[in-house]
C-alpha cells in the first residue's frame, strides 16, 4: 500500500506548477484588460478637455467680434467691420489684433495662452451681420489631436 501511495504522489507532481502558471496567465490577462480600459478612458477625457478648450476659444472670438461690431470704442455708433469705415485693427483682452478685409468680409485671428486660438470671420451683407468663430485647442495645423469647434451668430 505504501508503494502505491508513493507512485500516486510521484505522478501528480507537475499539477501544482500547471495550476500556478494557469492562474498567473489569467491574472496577467485581466491586468492587461484593465490597463487597456484605463488608457482608453484617459484618451477620452483628453478629447473632452480639448473640445471644451476649442469651444471656449470660439466663444471668446465671438464675444470680441460682437463687442467691436456693436460698441466700437474708437468710433461710437459705427461697427469696426463696416465697409463704410476705414480698416482698423482691434484690441481684445489687451492684445492688438490685425483685421483684414476682402469686400464685405473681415477676418482676424485671436491667439490666446498657447496653444489655443480662434479664427473669426465677420460678413456684413446689406443690413445683416454674420459672425463665425472657429476655435481650436491648438494652433498647429499639423497636430493630429487638433479639435475645431465653431459658433455662428447672425445679427
Amino acid at each position: 500500500m505504501k508503494k502505491l501511495f508513493q507512485k500516486y504522489i510521484h505522478n501528480n507532481r507537475g499539477i501544482t506548477i500547471y495550476i500556478a502558471v494557469t492562474i498567473t496567465a489569467a491574472l496577467i490577462l485581466v491586468s492587461f484588460a484593465i490597463i487597456n480600459i484605463t488608457l482608453k478612458q484617459i484618451a477620452l477625457s483628453g478629447a473632452g478637455r480639448d473640445s471644451q478648450a476649442a469651444f471656449y476659444a470660439a466663444d471668446s472670438g465671438i464675444e470680441c467680434a460682437l463687442y467691436w461690431n456693436l460698441r466700437n470704442p474708437t468710433s461710437p455708433g459705427m461697427s469696426a467691420f463696416a465697409t463704410s469705415t476705414p480698416l482698423q485693427n482691434i484690441n481684445c483682452n489687451n492684445t492688438p489684433i490685425v483685421v483684414s478685409r476682402i469686400g464685405a468680409t473681415s477676418t482676424f485671428t485671436m491667439l490666446f495662452a498657447q496653444p489655443y486660438c480662434a479664427k473669426v470671420t465677420v460678413a456684413k451683407i446689406n443690413a445683416s451681420t454674420t459672425i463665425e468663430s472657429r476655435g481650436y485647442n491648438t494652433c498647429s495645423t499639423t497636430n493630429v489631436r487638433r479639435v475645431e469647434r465653431a459658433i455662428l451668430v447672425s445679427i
